[in-house]
């Protein structure tokens, strides 16, 4: 099992996500998508979109549950790399109205603060690890 230091460290951090699962983003991302013009560009676009950011979230959920401390980082790297490519998906939609440019940079933001937090939790079970030994 985890160390309780390394669980109270990464409790801590993720009360930076909203909880115990940070639905918000993908429900932004869903109403964005929404108002978002239709083409047969946007619509592929807008899938992988909805796709990577809810998979944040339910990688995250994974990674609370993890058995081991290597699962533990394995999930977390796989919620930096969707918030990774949320961030993608978000750059490559054109929005095509000024007031969604908005919305667009705000879920942008957003995904890069994931991207962070998911990092920092990796260095600070790093960090343990290299404590326990």
């Amino acid at each position: 099992m985890i160390a309780q230091t390394t669980m109270k460290r990464i409790n801590a951090l993720s009360h930076n996500l909203g909880g115990p699962v940070n639905l918000r983003e993908p429900k932004r991302v869903r109403t964005f998508v929404k108002k978002v013009p239709r083409s047969h560009l946007t619509m592929d676009d807008s899938r992988q979109l909805i796709r990577s950011s809810g998979s944040i979230g339910a990688n995250y959920i994974e990674a609370n549950d993890s058995l081991s401390r290597k699962d533990l980082r394995m999930r977390t790297k796989i919620c930096r790399k969707e918030a990774k490519e949320t961030g993608y998906w978000l750059r490559l939609i054109d929005p095509g109205a000024e007031g969604l440019e908005t919305e667009r940079s705000l879920l942008l933001d957003e995904s890069t603060q994931l991207m962070k937090i998911f990092g920092a939790i990796l260095r600070n079970t790093r960090s343990s690890e290299n404590e326990a030994r």
